[in-house]
């Protein structure tokens, strides 16, 4: 690049430290606050007579101007902007720069002269990148490369100019700090300050070149002003830099709400043309999302309302948020019916209220209504002085933590009275209580009453719900979260050492030298005897298993599913069993998979029977490793019943994963079978994490199914290992 001396070349930042993967485990530190509050701007392509352009110099100018910063125009063709003094190149701009605008359509070539001045951080605003395929994916890689041959730090392309919004600073109350990869898609949050709702930034990630999703996630979380941080997300630049994020998120106790989108094919396809993203596995993103506590939401009215939520309420007592214990107060007993239903769908409990509080309510309510939980005042008593006491009765009550209030329909009468007392009540508790405004209209209760409180205040049901799990989940999770990257594994163990040749080269393993991995990590595996004669195998039956009935398989790397081609049988007994088992396998392999290499035929122990279970490794394209626990034997491809987790997560994690699939409750000892030893099989995944971080580069695939989980421990019955 013309104009580069050797005293212009600026030292990046040290790269952050690493596991044994070659994977991160922390951020990256960098000063956004330079970003948000620059005190020095120029805008390239800065015009007042040519749109967009004028109106987006006008809107960088105008927020620049609020906070102090100087915003300085550049075009070739102008002298002066709005009456501004204009710079015909960047180069001519006197002084240090923290923060240059690039509107012009040749980005990449105007973003290597900005390279020359140094400014602390740049924005290209172009599209026409990653999001368009192959040749756009190609301009992005050169403008990485740009991007790592110099100090700047870039925002974009394909982004937008919404960190540059003005803010209502006048809201009370935490705010919400917002990232999206999408200008519109956040549109929603952003004029939900209409409605009182407070946000403190918007950061538009674009195709993420550089700055992504986990430099804002990080440096928000640390604000003291943030009371949640809502994400608009298409895919993630990095796997393991959105873990690192939502790691730091939940260590500074700072909810993390997204809408994720890529469920479907469909999804992802429009995310990768819209932003250049791999939106990755859904089925391991949602997982990886438990794993790390973020808080997945569907639509934006979710994401907005369910962030308020957090920036409005404070956490409950110690202890007590896995209780979940909700009272719904309404003025009608069929809309208490409504509400109930959906609370204890979601998985919150609606204990009755103590006898003393349902004494007290029913000094207010008549004898005819309910006061247990839901409590039904059946309309005027909450339209007068009694309205108060009843919600101060049921705030109190040491079994609640949550007061949900369903206001169904705008009768002023009761309405206007009822949120006068919600709001003095609110104001006198750190118990968090939930309003529904489910009249379609705008009156001036919820106009003039409910939105400008603090009050988290829904339009709908299913929104309100939404909140309040979440709510619990989070500060459960919060309470009981542990970091699992404080104690990353940094060096190969000595099992990988041990098993370095049995994984050279590619394509699968055989049989029995997969199960040689596993024994070397401490996973239980049965006794196996590989023979290549019929004599061989009857004198194993005879002389390892006491010629008690065995399993015999065909033994060869090419044959992945022998079951499919009859190349496994159990309960083998007998010399001449054993005999003519051999020769048919071998004569069936040969006449069936011809090409396949047959090392011979494994004679096996015959394990008791237990619970079949399914443990495996996948290699992902965003999260790299990611180990699988489920239901085994045939029922993992019928039921798909699987739990997905990213290393590194330790045993208490392992153990969640299990509890989320439903077939751990034959683990437990559903209908009357025997409890398995659930200990093990966390034993198991633990081992298999470490074994697919040692060998992250070379093995893709890990199938062990099915391991049989008993009383007395595990057992690996069959073991698949795909190197490369």
């Amino acid at each position: 690049m013309s104009g580069w001396g050797e005293d212009s070349v600026s030292i990046r930042p040290v790269t952050p430290k690493t596991d044994l993967t070659g994977r991160p485990v922390e951020l990256r530190d960098l000063d956004l606050d330079t970003f948000f509050r620059p005190k020095r701007v120029v805008v390239i392509g800065a015009s007042d007579n040519r749109r967009p352009n004028d109106t987006m110099w006008r809107k960088i100018r105008a927020w620049g101007e609020r906070f102090g910063a100087e915003v300085i125009p550049v075009n070739p063709n102008r002298d002066t902007v709005d009456g501004v003094a204009c710079y015909r190149s960047v180069l001519d701009v006197p002084g240090e720069i923290d923060l240059a605008i690039i509107l012009v359509g040749a980005a990449v070539e105007m973003f290597e002269t900005v390279l020359q001045v140094r400014p602390k951080y740049a924005v290209i605003f172009a599209a026409g990148f990653a999001e368009l395929g192959a040749e756009g994916e190609a301009l992005q890689e050169r403008l990485e490369d740009l991007v790592a041959s110099g100090s700047t730090h870039l925002l974009g392309p394909n982004t937008n100019l919404n960190a540059f919004e003005t803010f209502d600073d006048d809201l009370p109350g935490p705010a919400i700090a917002l990232i999206t990869q999408s200008g519109h898609q956040g549109r929603p949050v952003f004029q939900s300050q209409e409605l009182g709702v407070k946000l403190s930034h918007w950061a538009p990630a674009g195709n993420e070149a550089d700055l992504e999703f986990a430099d804002f996630v990080k440096y928000f979380a640390d604000l003291e002003t943030t009371g949640a941080i809502a994400a608009y997300i298409e895919g993630f630049k990095d796997g393991r830099t959105m873990m690192l994020a939502a790691d730091h998120a939940a260590r500074a106790g700072v909810p993390l709400v997204c809408v994720k989108v890529g469920r479907t094919e469909e999804g992802r396809s429009m995310a990768k043309s819209h932003t250049g993203h791999l939106t990755g596995s859904d089925r391991v993103v949602a997982d990886v999302f438990r794993q790390f506590g973020v808080i997945r939401v569907d639509g934006l009215d979710e994401l907005t309302e369910v962030s308020a939520t957090f920036c409005r309420t404070t956490p409950p007592e110690r202890g007590r948020a896995a209780e979940r214990r909700v009272c719904i107060y309404a003025i009608s007993g069929g809309t208490g019916a409504h509400m109930a239903d959906l609370v204890a769908d979601a998985g919150m409990h609606l204990p009755d209220l103590t006898a003393r509080t349902q004494r007290v309510l029913r000094e207010h309510i008549p004898g005819y209504l309910r006061v247990s939980n839901p409590v039904d005042s059946g309309g005027p008593p909450s339209s007068d002085e009694r309205g108060i006491h009843i919600l101060r009765a049921i705030v109190a009550d040491p079994e609640i933590d949550m007061v949900i209030v369903p206001i169904t329909g705008a009768l002023a009468s009761i309405s206007k009275p009822l949120a006068r007392d919600i709001v003095t009540v609110a104001g006198e508790t750190t118990k968090p209580i939930l309003v529904v405004w489910g009249s379609p209209t705008w009156d001036e209760v919820y106009e003039q009453i409910l939105i400008p409180s603090t009050v988290p205040t829904f339009r709908t049901f299913h929104n309100c719900v939404t909140a309040a799990r979440a709510w619990f989940d989070h500060h459960e999770f919060r309470e009981r979260y542990t970091s699992p990257f404080t104690k990353a594994a940094t060096r190969p163990s000595k099992a990988a050492r041990e098993v370095a040749h049995l994984l050279e080269g590619d394509g699968p393993l055989a049989e029995q030298d997969a199960k040689a991995v596993l024994a070397a990590y401490g996973i239980p595996v049965t006794r196996d005897v590989l023979c290549t004669t019929p004599a061989e195998a009857t004198r194993a039956a005879r002389e390892q298993f006491g010629g008690g009935p065995v399993v015999m398989k065909i033994a060869s790397p090419d044959i992945l599913h022998k079951s499919d081609l009859g190349l496994v049988a159990v309960g083998v007994e007998g010399p001449a069993a054993v005999r003519r088992t051999f020769e048919e396998f071998t004569a069936t392999a040969a006449a069936r998979a011809k090409r396949a290499q047959i090392d011979g035929v494994l004679v096996c122990e015959q394990a008791e029977p237990g619970v079949e279970c399914v443990v495996g490794v996948s290699r992902d394209e965003l999260f790299g490793p990611v180990v699988m626990f489920g239901l085994g034997g045939v029922f993992v491809e019928v039921f798909a019943d699987v739990a997905f987790r990213v290393p590194p997560f330790d045993k208490a994690e392992a153990l969640r994963m299990i509890e989320q699939t439903t077939g751990s409750a034959l683990l437990r000892g559903a209908r009357g079978r025997p409890k398995a030893k659930v200990s093990a099989v966390v034993d198991v995944l633990m081992k298999v994490q470490r074994l697919a971080l040692d060998h992250a580069d070379r093995i893709s695939e890990l199938d062990v199914n099915p391991l049989v989980v008993r009383p007395d421990g595990v057992v690996a019955l069959d073991a698949l290992i795909v190197r490369g």
